[in-house]
């Protein structure tokens, strides 16, 4: 057992607290169960307001397994724990004195919890190692309360990704478009090569970007920046962009990154030569993205946004000086979907968090009309219960819920472990 199933016992006032009393046979009536501290130090709850007896104590509580584990922390000797008036234990096994000698009432929990939710507990986190803790019983779970919940978790993951996107704004001189310029870009990258392509998206002042509307001069920056043009190659447009670069960096005092785009184990469409093409297309032809995403409230005005191809050399090429066969490589209805997911609506959510004018619904009716991504998560999550995702929004939170909650064994935070400990099953 750890002291984070007794937090939630008495945070929720999961035992039968009208008949509590303390180890000395006093009464105990919960007025106020406190404020959860959630920081790394001081008692486990502030400004509870209980009633003992006929006396009304304000203060707070502090929670432990055994009475004996206040002697083991040595909070005898902290003067933060002097105003504790309510010792919550598993097991009462030494009376608790303050510094100046006066007792702590306890409260011993097991004598107040039901059977099946401290079964449950227990067959939740000490049952054979399995993917997720719950995973026996995930199919049991109410659609209405997964629902929810999964909603709450993607908003949470918004908020969580918030904050990165507000260090790349400070970092930009609150300039938007520069924020999304980098974001975008990372994520044009995908996993393979999403760190080297923010890295070169960092080298570029994004005032350089606005400055260059040659398709030739917008190219040969973004792969003269990758550190794409420092070889020796026998064609006619490398040798162009090998010019043009020299040109542009000069004239804005660049200096490409150390590291070069990955091409192995990379579907030809994928390869960052294209990428960083469909890239300059993209901002060739809106100069100004951000106020149109900003403003953009339907998936189908994004995928408008978002269809671009690439610059004529690319029909028939996918690397440097190797001719293939002519298509037109637009942006992918799939690829455009990641970029929505992993860019866009962040920083549509965190921009109007910015001006305290926040439409979740509208960002969520975006997300829900995206087909949920397909990774070994979501596919997990599938298995142990039919369609768990049926759009964007499910997988993005599945994929929060996995690493936030269940790899942290964070159970009894989660809407779905807190359900299963008070549902009457084993």
């Amino acid at each position: 057992m750890k002291e984070d199933f007794l937090h939630y016992l008495w945070k929720f006032k999961k035992f039968d607290f009208l008949t509590a009393k303390t180890t000395e046979a006093e009464t105990l009536q919960l007025l106020n169960v406190g404020q959860h501290n959630l920081q790394s130090s001081g008692p486990d709850f502030f400004n509870a307001k209980l009633k003992i007896a006929d006396q009304v104590w304000a203060g707070n509580v502090e929670i432990h397994l055994k009475s004996s584990d206040w002697y083991a922390h040595k909070h005898e000797q902290d003067a933060n724990y002097d105003n504790v008036i309510l010792h919550v234990v598993w097991e009462h096994n030494v009376e608790v004195f303050r510094k100046d000698e006066t007792k702590i009432p306890t409260l011993q929990l097991k004598n107040y919890v039901h059977e099946y939710t401290l079964q449950n507990y227990l067959n939740l986190v000490n049952g054979p190692e399995k993917w997720i803790n719950c995973e026996t019983n995930f199919a049991s779970v109410h659609d209405f309360l997964l629902k929810n919940w999964l909603e709450r978790l993607y908003v949470e993951r918004l908020q969580e990704k918030s904050k990165l996107i507000f260090q790349l704004l400070e970092n930009s001189e609150n300039d938007w478009e520069a924020v999304l310029f980098k974001l975008l870009t990372k994520n044009f990258g995908l996993n393979k090569n999403g760190t080297v392509f923010l890295q070169m998206a960092s080298s570029i002042p994004f005032s350089t970007v606005r400055k260059i509307n040659e398709e030739l001069s917008l190219e040969a920056l973004f792969f003269g920046q990758a550190n794409m043009l420092n070889v020796d190659i026998d064609d006619a447009y490398f040798l162009q962009l090998q010019k043009e670069y020299e040109y542009v960096k000069q004239k804005f005092k660049l200096n490409s990154i150390h590291e070069k785009p990955a091409f192995f184990r990379l579907r030809p469409h994928n390869f960052p030569t294209l990428r960083l093409s469909q890239l300059a297309q993209l901002y060739l032809q809106h100069k100004t993205l951000f106020s149109k995403l900003k403003s953009s409230t339907t998936l189908e005005e994004l995928y408008g946004i978002f269809d671009v191809t690439t610059s004529v050399y690319w029909e028939n090429h996918y690397s440097f000086g190797k001719e293939n066969k002519s298509t037109k490589k637009r942006l992918s209805k799939k690829f455009i979907d990641l970029l929505i997911i992993n860019t866009i609506i962040p920083l549509k959510f965190a921009y109007q968090k910015s001006v305290d004018k926040v439409e979740i619904e509208s960002l969520l009716d975006i997300l829900t009309s995206i087909t949920s991504e397909e990774n070994s998560t979501v596919k997990k999550f599938n298995i142990l219960r039919k369609n768990t995702a049926s759009h964007a929004l499910d997988s993005q939170a599945l994929l929060h819920l996995k690493s936030n909650y269940c790899d942290l064994n964070k159970c009894l935070h989660c809407e779905i472990g807190t359900s299963l400990l008070q549902s009457k099953m084993s």
